[in-house]
């Protein structure tokens, strides 16, 4: 397996087979990222369609200061700019397929519930950076470099949508509670 490094080189001098080995390490992540973004997972493979396709036209512009895959998930969220998410269902697309299936279906529907609820209450960009934290483990860093915000920025709004999230989902909890024992 080639460095990251030593790939881009070879990408930006215009090797093709360089540029798929490179992309493929971040393929799923990105389209993940898409399906939460996109209306549906049709959607999402367009625009990961569309965000590689630039990517290998503008890699020569890629700068070594910054993480690849920050770059690249710039690229995604411009690509997938405009386009509103009608849920995340299509999320339980994109399971781990060697796990046991029982443990899968409960995974991702408690995966699900929580994107679901963090779409419904936070701000596309606060969503944006909820999902490239927790879901690509990005660092705060690369978050603030991806979505043209300062640390600090990134740093509080994180914190306030783990807070807002935390409400929403104990509201939701005490509401089913409510209902149960009316």
């Amino acid at each position: 397996m080639n460095s990251e490094m030593a790939l881009i080189a070879a990408a930006k001098r215009g090797s093709v087979l360089a540029f798929t080995e490179l992309v493929a390490r971040y393929r799923i992540g990105l389209l993940r990222f898409l399906v939460t973004r996109t209306a549906s997972f049709a959607d999402a493979e367009d625009a990961l369609q569309d965000t590689l396709i630039n990517a290998f036209r503008y890699i020569k512009s890629y700068d070594a200061r910054w993480r690849f895959s920050t770059w690249l998930y710039r690229i995604a969220i411009n690509n997938a700019a405009g386009i509103r998410v009608a849920d995340t269902e299509a999320l339980g697309d994109l399971c781990d397929e060697e796990s046991d299936p029982l443990e899968q279906c409960i995974a991702a529907s408690e995966r699900e519930n929580l994107w679901i609820s963090a779409r419904r209450v936070l701000s596309d960009e606060v969503y944006t950076a909820m999902w490239l934290r927790y879901a690509e483990d990005m660092s705060v860093n690369d978050i603030a470099a991806v979505l043209g915000r300062s640390v600090s920025w990134t740093k509080v709004n994180l914190l306030r949508a783990r807070q807002q999230l935390d409400a929403a989902i104990a509201g939701t909890k005490n509401a089913e509670v409510s209902k149960a024992y009316g």
